[in-house]
């Protein structure tokens, strides 16, 4: 279940962070970028490549908390080990 939430997340944020690469570099040229009033010292494929990790990364996270907020107190508050190799702070109810 845990890979099948991650793909959940990771899948549409990439695709997501293809999209947002296409339309933030339809606008801006990557050679016009500057940092702290310096040219950045990547090529144009260096700044596509940085950028979309980056998107994806953003993405990734805004998916994770949604999907952290979309699970419910069952599955929040649930002890993942079985009732009888349960240390004593996991103490709860038979799942």
């Amino acid at each position: 279940m845990r890979m099948q939430r991650m793909m959940w997340i990771a899948w549409p944020a990439f695709l997501m962070a293809g999209v947002l690469e296409m339309v933030v570099f339809a606008f801006i040229d990557p050679d016009a970028l500057h940092w702290f009033d310096e040219p950045l010292p990547l090529s144009r494929q260096g700044v596509y490549t940085v950028s979309f990790f980056v998107f994806w990364l953003v993405i990734m996270a805004s998916s994770a908390v949604t999907t952290l907020l979309s699970l419910s107190p069952f599955e929040m508050n649930r002890c993942p080990v079985a009732t009888d190799d349960r240390p004593p702070e996991c103490a709860k109810l038979s799942a």
